[in-house]
């Protein structure tokens, strides 16, 4: 039986958000142990190498080259680019000390927020299930800041970092890839001056005669690479929408890891505000369903 491009794309994002959401948390989790900033920079570093790799097998380098030419995208790429770090620069930071459940609480929400950005800066219509999405993702943040005396200040990071990441990527036509592979090159610099310090604070772990951690350490590269590639070629095959459905599958691993394998603590306050998010989810997703 021959499978349509619809079910192999929606097959390809379940795949990624599976990589995303689970594996991905499990092993950054793992390798914690080095301090959250050396993973960054290790998650950088071979992401970069192993986007230099498949650009040059696929022969993309002239699409680089038109890209890296064109003032308005570099700029746009240059933002991106700090904000992409930003995002895992503060992902990595709650995988690491036990804040899995907060950064699940920002996937939840990000689709929302892109929607309610997308409005803003796109001119993108809304409807009343989104309207009132937006107002139960806001009333859940107000009771989490009011009853906890704090902003959930990760959960909310992680939301609008990636949702602005995906506006700014969203008003220039480049293959992710390439873009990635530009933005990863923009943030080099600081990447470089990070390790610096981290090896004069005698802070590496990083060593070349420990085989096992070496190559434990350069997977950070496939995977970030891999969820995204199969993430964006289920798009590609099945539609915004239905991947957005699907996308769920990655806040929903998070909170599971979180809650019942590393046993994170989760709070009557936090529950209740995550009714709300969850409610939220809900209607989003009837409305994706009902317009796609």
């Amino acid at each position: 039986m021959k499978i349509s491009n619809f079910t192999k794309g929606l097959i390809s994002v379940s795949t990624g958000s599976f990589f995303w959401g689970f594996l991905g948390t499990v092993y950054f989790q793992y390798i914690s142990f080095i301090g959250f900033f050396e993973v960054v920079v290790h998650r950088s570093i071979w992401t970069l190498i192993l986007l230099i790799i498949t650009t040059t097998i696929f022969k993309k380098w002239m699409i680089f080259k038109e890209v890296f030419l064109d003032k308005k995208k570099i700029i746009i790429l240059f933002i991106s680019g700090l904000l992409i770090l930003g995002n895992w620069t503060l992902w990595i930071y709650a995988v690491s000390t036990d804040k899995i459940i907060d950064s699940s609480f920002g996937y939840f929400i990000f689709p929302i927020i892109s929607v309610f950005l997308g409005f803003l800066f796109l001119k993108e219509k809304l409807n009343k299930q989104r309207i009132i999405s937006i107002l139960l993702v806001l009333i859940s943040t107000l009771y989490l800041s009011f009853n906890m005396n704090s902003i959930p200040w990760i959960g909310l990071g992680v939301a609008f970092m990636w949702s602005i990441y995906n506006l700014l990527r969203k008003k220039i036509k480049v293959d992710t890839d390439i873009g990635l592979l530009i933005e990863s090159l923009f943030i080099l610099p600081i990447i470089i001056v990070t390790l610096y310090f981290i090896i004069i604070t005698n802070n590496n772990d990083f060593n070349l005669n420990n085989l096992s951690l070496v190559s434990l350490i350069i997977l950070a590269g496939p995977m970030t690479l891999i969820p995204l590639f199969l993430y964006v070629k289920g798009v590609e095959l099945s539609g915004l929408g239905p991947s957005g459905m699907v996308f769920f599958i990655v806040p929903t691993g998070q909170f599971l890891l979180g809650f019942f394998y590393f046993n994170e603590n989760f709070s009557t306050d936090k529950f209740i505000s995550f009714i709300f998010i969850w409610i939220a989810v809900l209607i989003y997703l009837r409305d994706l369903y009902e317009n796609n």
